[in-house]
């Protein structure tokens, strides 16, 4: 018999495999989202993470940055700009997830986007999208235009 647990696993493994077909920038961004949502909607703690893609937006690697506390997770710009060159990555999609399940971004989820932003393109990194997962929700910043 299967766990719950073994059958997220599987999800995942299946999800991942969907969407880093042919080094593409996943089919859909609603593959995306549920991807995401997989993985870290059933944590008690925050996670900051980014999918890291090349200059023609096509995915390199998804890499969980910073893990933090129930609700709140710190993040450090300088950190993550010495993991997109690790990477040569060309834009990012930043994610976290709320634990709460309330998908609104906060203040600090707006100030460090931007600072991130400001960060990440003194290296021509954009930052195409930041993704908030709480729960089975889902809120993008570039669908409701801040970016």
């Amino acid at each position: 018999m299967h766990t719950d647990d073994q059958i997220i696993e599987q999800a995942l493994s299946i999800l991942a495999a969907r969407i880093a077909i042919d080094g593409a920038i996943f089919p859909s961004p609603d593959a995306v989202k549920k991807y995401l949502v997989l993985k870290l909607a059933g944590l008690e703690h925050e996670v900051f993470s980014a999918l890291w893609l090349n200059s023609q937006h096509k995915f390199i690697a998804y890499e969980e940055l910073f893990r933090g506390t129930l609700n709140s997770a710190s993040v450090y710009p300088r950190e993550v700009a010495k993991s997109a060159l690790r990477y040569n990555a060309g834009a990012a999609i930043f994610i976290h997830n709320h634990p709460s399940t309330i998908c609104t971004p906060s203040q600090s989820d707006l100030k460090i986007t931007e600072t991130l932003k400001t960060a990440l393109g003194l290296f021509d990194i954009n930052v195409l999208d930041h993704i908030i997962v709480g729960g089975l929700e889902t809120y993008s910043f570039a669908e409701h235009n801040l970016m």
